[in-house]
């Protein structure tokens, strides 16, 4: 196979610059610009046509052999891009640096100047057709000094700058939080991502020199900036925080060739700010995807009502992480209060907000000399907006004035806007035609002697044969001679002065003027000089644009924040949800609960059955029976996600809602086999239930649902037995505890803050019915062969089943089953005593009645009754 060698002595010139430019880009697929196209050869060649499955053709030979090559036209490349992208490719892209008509006039084999403008990685795109407009795309790294760990983030489409100090052991949950599509980390971190510290959540690992990660060299980096001699002024950024913030900005002004997005001041997460939730947890409770990895289904799909992709973002952003400060968290519940409360300006702020465009990434495209005319259209149309959201919010309300306050004014940018851009503006500069008709005089000229040169060519040659009576005189035009008047040569001599004689043919005679000659001129370079003045007047706009880029972000911001805000009253109004009272208690009362995903898209016929759940200091820990279908699961996450809405600063699905904060949230509600590990679904099961015993503390919430089911029923169960115990002894955190091991209710005799709940089932005339209602008690059956009937198992297997189920549950004491039970000196104490029978059963068992005389027997049910009697 060719690969990309060092240019030999007789490369050709065009082969020569591709190989120096492959080289500085090693690492990544190389598009080299030619003409429509860009093309790949040799190695990139062969992986691109594999990965877009497209023709591999020969060009040339390079080295004694032919050299592969394929290529996508320039106008769909982004399509091409974002397949190369998802499938784990950088890409490097070469431009033509100037037009080839200028190459040319340095000579005939001049070799057009090109070099890479860009690198597209997964972490840095920022082009609409590359990008999940409701999701951020998050370019992380992950950083040591020390024993201190940290993560930072930013979105190169929007600006946003973040950083946290991090645990070792929370390194996973942090990117699986974040969901990055690119991770940064040094050569000497290496050995952790192959042990699986950055856990499954994380995207493309690109691995960087530990110099990238100096902390020295990066507070000087960032320094310059943004324009600080310290990074105090943003907050009390560590020695780990600070490296893992200088890896990203180095990261993306190599990518983008030096040229940096505008990238707002980076935020300082605290520790512990906000709620900790592992991968498995977000996995198995499927918040912002299904386990198939759909979005319709999840938790964000169901509960999703903003209009715009930044309302959307920004919603996603939180939910992922819900935040510990009972403050905070009140703050967005007020503002969620306000629109539930104003309803008609809440339908008039969503009727704004749902035609105003995206500046946010508008503006990231602009910064970075990206954009185009419609960028600068949606800065146009969102600044609008701004001013007309500021007319329609009161002065005044506590829950809006941060919002009102930062939409800002820009009257002078948007009336400049206004003015400049035509109403809908090409999505390139490239061609021009995006400047308003009188917004700049001369190119208002230019643009009328490009677009009018006919009518002013068929004035002038209305004007000559008026002057000169010739009727048949005519303007014209060829490649040669550009403009003429042709008359024919009887009427040659009937021109006056000033026609100025170029040539003569057999059958006309051609002339020019001098003020032909002007309006050629002037036609010619019109197109030219039009399309020059565009451009430079974009640059202009642009610029003006990058002057007020903090502010038009914060308004942005405000957008967003706003079209949550009015999203989540909507969501209140229209699904019924209360506001929760948040508080730094360990309480957790809900009220007639529900599961916002299941009423919403699976609700049993007559609605979704609530239930109330309140774990306190004397009840903290839930042991939840109950058959197979009869709502467990659903019981389990549901109290799992109002936690998470009423934390992200949501109303929820409940009649009334007392949540103390949550700090970490864990939930174990179901398994697969991890087959790329090499992991069974009870090694997953086992895994994720130490992570909980192992972090879980006092207000943390777990969830746990059939622990020990993928094993053997005795070891199944004593591990379920020592989880609970070790729930309620050591690890003290408020929990629901699903189980089939009945046996576990034993445990209520000795730990005080175990509380028994059970699904009520109801047996009606050999069927069972499901009430999915919780209850106290503890079940007494499974009801797993019913479960089994439902399911369509064969008759036959079914009558065998319960047949077996009679046979054991008739097992006499001391059986085989309890003999096993024997070797488990855990269970002895939980295992009943075998009853003694009563008076009244011993009695019976002495009777022999084919033996009795009739008075015998009138004697005996004297005897039986008194005994009964005594009984009672």
């Amino acid at each position: 196979m060719n690969r990309s060698p060092g240019a030999p002595a007789g490369a050709t010139p065009m082969m020569a610059q591709y190989l120096a430019i492959k080289e500085a880009h090693s690492d990544c697929l190389l598009f080299y610009r030619m003409g429509d196209f860009y093309e790949l050869f040799f190695d990139d060649a062969v992986a691109a046509s594999a990965a877009l499955d497209i023709t591999l053709t020969r060009r040339g030979r390079h080295d004694g052999a032919d050299i592969p090559m394929c290529g996508v036209p320039v106008h769909a490349a982004d399509s091409y891009l974002a397949r190369l992208i998802r499938k784990g490719f950088k890409v490097a892209v070469c431009e033509q640096l100037e037009d080839p008509a200028a190459a040319r006039k340095r000579g005939p084999k001049a070799l057009v100047k090109r070099d890479a403008v860009r690198v597209v990685t997964a972490g840095t795109l920022t082009e609409d057709t590359l990008l999940d407009a409701r999701a951020n795309n998050y370019l992380a790294a992950v950083a040591r000094a020390g024993e201190g760990w940290a993560v930072a983030w930013l979105d190169v489409s929007t600006g946003e700058v973040a950083a946290e100090p991090v645990a070792a052991t929370e390194l996973a949950a942090t990117l699986a939080r974040l969901a990055p599509g690119e991770v940064l980390i040094s050569e000497s971190l290496a050995a952790e991502a192959a042990r699986g510290a950055l856990g499954e959540a994380s995207g493309t690992v690109t691995r960087l020199p530990a110099a990238q990660f100096d902390s020295t060299a990066a507070t000087r980096r960032l320094g310059a900036l943004y324009g600080v001699a310290t990074l105090e002024a943003f907050g009390a950024f560590g020695r780990a925080e600070v490296a893992a913030l200088g890896a990203l900005v180095e990261y993306v002004a190599l990518t983008q060739k030096g040229r940096l997005p505008r990238l707002a001041r980076p935020r300082r997460i605290a520790r512990g700010a906000v709620m900790v939730i592992d991968a498995a947890t977000r996995r198995n409770l499927e918040l912002t995807a299904t386990l198939s990895g759909e979005r319709t289904g999840s938790l964000l799909g169901v509960i999703d009502r903003t209009v715009s992709g930044a309302g959307g973002r920004l919603l996603a952003a939180r939910l992922a992480a819900p935040l510990t400060d009972p403050v905070r968290i009140g703050r967005r519940l007020d503002a969620v209060s306000f629109f539930v409360a104003e309803a008609d300006l809440r339908e008039a702020v969503r009727a704004e907000l749902k035609r105003t465009p995206d500046v946010e990434r508008a503006l990231a495209r602009l910064t970075l000399g990206r954009g185009g005319p419609r960028d600068l259209a949606a800065v146009r149309e969102a600044l609008d907006a701004a001013g007309r959201l500021r007319a329609l919010l009161p002065e005044g309300e506590a829950p809006v004035a941060a919002m009102l306050n930062d939409l800002g004014e820009h009257a002078a940018l948007r009336d400049r806007l206004a003015r400049a851009l035509r109403p809908d503006p090409p999505p390139s500069a490239r061609d021009g035609g995006f400047i308003a008709p009188g917004f700049a005089p001369e190119l208002d000229e230019l643009v009328g002697l490009r677009d009018e040169s006919r009518r002013l060519i068929a004035a002038l040659q209305q004007r000559y044969r008026a002057d000169t009576g010739i009727g048949s005189l005519k303007v014209r035009h060829n490649n040669v001679l550009g403009y003429f008047v042709e008359v024919t040569p009887v009427n040659a001599d009937k021109l006056g002065e000033g026609f100025v004689h170029r040539q003569t043919l057999a059958g006309a005679v051609r002339f020019t003027t001098v003020e032909l000659g002007e309006l050629e001129q002037r036609i010619v370079t019109a197109a030219d000089r039009a399309l020059a003045l565009e451009r430079t007047l974009f640059d202009e706009l642009v610029a003006a644009v990058g002057e007020h880029a903090g502010s038009i972000a914060r308004t942005a911001r405000a957008l967003a924040r706003l079209d949550l805000a009015a999203a989540l009253a909507t969501l209140a109004v229209e699904a019924n949800y209360v506001r929760p009272r948040v508080d730094a208690s360990l309480a957790f009362a809900v009220s007639a609960g529900r599961h916002p995903v299941v009423e919403r898209l699976a609700a049993p016929e007559g609605g979704f059955v609530a239930n109330d759940c309140t774990l306190s200091e004397d009840a903290r820990l839930w042991l939840v029976t109950g058959p197979n279908m009869a709502g467990k699961s659903t019981f389990l996450r549901q109290n799992a996600l109002i936690a998470i809405l009423a934390q992200m600063g949501s109303f929820v699905p409940a009649a009334a809602a007392h949540i103390g904060v949550v700090d970490r949230l864990f939930s174990r509600v179901g398994a697969a086999d991890d087959l790329a590990r090499g992991r069974s679904t009870f090694i997953v099961e086992m895994v994720e239930t130490a992570a909980i015993l192992n972090q879980a503390g006092p207000r943390a919430l777990v969830i746990l649902d059939e622990i020990g089911r993928g094993t053997a029923t005795y070891d199944g169960l004593s591990i379920a037995w020592a989880t609970v115990e070790q729930l309620h002894e050591v690890n003290r955190a408020r929990a629901l505890f699903a189980t089939h091991y009945h046996e576990l209710t034993a445990l209520a005799a000795k730990l005080p803050a175990l509380a028994l709940r059970t699904m009520r089932v109801k047996e009606w005339r050999g069927e069972v019915v499901f009430l999915y209602e919780v209850a106290p008690g503890a079940a007494d059956r499974s009801y797993g062969i019913h479960v089994a009937r439902l399911a369509g198992l064969p008759a036959a297997v079914i009558a065998r089943a319960e047949a077996v189920l009679e046979a054991l549950e008739s097992e006499e004491p001391g059986g085989p089953a309890a003999r096993l039970a024997d070797d488990l000196p855990l269970f002895t104490s939980a295992r009943p005593e075998p009853r003694r029978p009563s008076a009244l059963e011993a009695a019976l068992a002495e009777v022999r009645p084919d033996e009795l005389s009739p008075r015998q027997a009138l004697e005996l049910v004297y005897r039986l009754k008194t005994l009964a009697d005594d009984n009672t």
